[in-house]
């Protein structure tokens, strides 16, 4: 079932590495310029923007190093955004749109355990994520040592562990609300709920007292605040994220199986 699952996926998988790559390579050959213009890219620039903006870009505080670069425009929003939409697609295909179809119906009708079906479309989801990030890992870090961006490997693994970790942690979001409804626009409509009240929580939030005790519940604040680019792996933000991930998968476990699929 996994190897199949990835069979299935390998056109999108290719068309996503490369759509990724494309962007972290566009977007990395950029900070060739942006480090020997300064004053152009440096804080007073960024102080031209609206304050909203700014929170939402992680602050701006820090666009001509290496390392602030990479964690303002590549890290900090439209990779990880790219991963979720990777991920909620992947697992939209995995449980709830064979389901829509009619074609989920004769699979649990074969000798099949729903435990275990449930189980090998999530080891397929995170097989996925993982080689479609091991592809842009390459791309980021290759780019970065050539434009001299001056940040170590291990921190750029460090942040590619991190999107790869909030990637599968929407991705089993998407398939546990799958796996519980059916219905794949309720999946991808929760997941987009809670990333972009996730991640407005941990940018606008700190401004925002009122909201600002909200970030616990965000899976961003476990990705971003140990500044993987900046200080290498947060060990326990990551395994937050890990630990989150396993409890949605044991819910979409005991959610497939306990539910009429029509058959």
């Amino acid at each position: 079932m996994i190897a199949r699952s990835l069979r299935d996926h390998r056109r999108m998988l290719i068309w996503w590495t490369i759509g990724i790559s494309a962007f972290i390579a566009l977007y990395l050959n950029v900070y060739a310029s942006v480090k020997q213009n300064p004053e152009v890219y440096g804080p007073a620039a960024a102080a031209k923007f609206p304050g909203p903006l700014r929170d939402l870009m992680g602050g701006m505080t820090d666009m001509v190093t290496g390392a602030g670069y990479l964690q303002t425009v590549v890290y900090q929003l439209f990779v990880p955004m790219l991963f979720i939409a990777c991920a909620t697609l992947l697992a939209n295909r995995a449980l709830a749109g064979p389901e829509e179809t009619g074609t989920l119906e004769l699979i649990v009708t074969l000798p099949v355990d729903r435990r275990r079906l449930v189980l090998d479309k999530l080891a397929a989801l995170a097989l996925s994520l993982l080689l479609v990030a091991a592809g842009t890992f390459v791309v980021a870090a290759g780019i970065s040592a050539l434009v001299d961006t001056g940040v170590p490997l291990d921190r750029i693994l460090a942040g590619h562990t991190g999107v790869l970790l909030l990637g599968l942690f929407f991705g089993t979001v998407a398939l546990t609300v799958g796996a519980a409804t059916g219905r794949r626009l309720v999946a991808s409509a929760v997941v987009g709920v809670w990333v972009a009240t996730g991640y407005t929580v941990v940018t606008v939030g700190r401004s925002v007292d009122a909201i600002a005790w909200l970030k616990w519940v965000s899976p961003f604040h476990y990705y971003a605040e140990g500044r993987p680019i900046f200080e290498g792996l947060p060990v326990g933000d990551y395994l937050v994220l890990a630990g989150a991930t396993a409890v949605l998968a044991l819910t979409a476990v005991l959610a497939f199986d306990r539910r009429d699929v029509g058959v």
